[in-house]
């Protein structure tokens, strides 16, 4: 019974980290534009939303344009993942929050991981910056707020 409890205990332990003691969302980062399927985008997506359920962790997007930048931040908002706040920063005007459900958080993400190098440019109606936009998974303690 013992071994048991000890093999249960293992396997937690192993399901909450990679081979190299990171944690699961750890690798879940992605610039864009990406020579990344739509499927491959969507897998990422999915796996985001469930980590964002289960962890104390806020997914990420950055979005830079010639003198601009946006990034808005997603974070669970209930324990089953149908609610997300979501907090979004714009250099000229400043934070916005709102909640929003599972549904829109996907919708936009998706989006946004698939947009071509050219779409980039004209959102700021100008050059496109050298920086790619980026998305990634942090803990929350690590997301920036107002």
């Amino acid at each position: 019974m013992a071994s048991d409890q000890r093999s249960t205990r293992r396997a937690a332990d192993h399901a909450g980290t990679t081979p190299n003691d990171e944690a699961p969302w750890a690798d879940l980062e992605m610039t864009v534009p990406t020579d990344r399927d739509h499927a491959s985008v969507v897998a990422l997506v999915e796996c985001a939303l469930v980590e964002l359920t289960h962890e104390a962790v806020g997914a990420v997007f950055i979005s830079r344009q010639v003198g601009r930048s946006t990034r808005t931040q997603y974070v669970a908002a209930d324990d089953v993942g149908e609610q997300f706040q979501k907090r979004h920063f714009d250099d000229r005007l400043g934070w916005h929050e709102t909640t929003v459900p599972r549904r829109t958080v996907r919708d936009e993400l998706i989006t946004q991981l698939t947009q071509s190098p050219s779409k980039s440019a004209e959102r700021s109606g100008e050059g496109a910056t050298s920086e790619l936009d980026t998305f990634v998974v942090k803990p929350v303690r690590e997301l920036r707020t107002p």
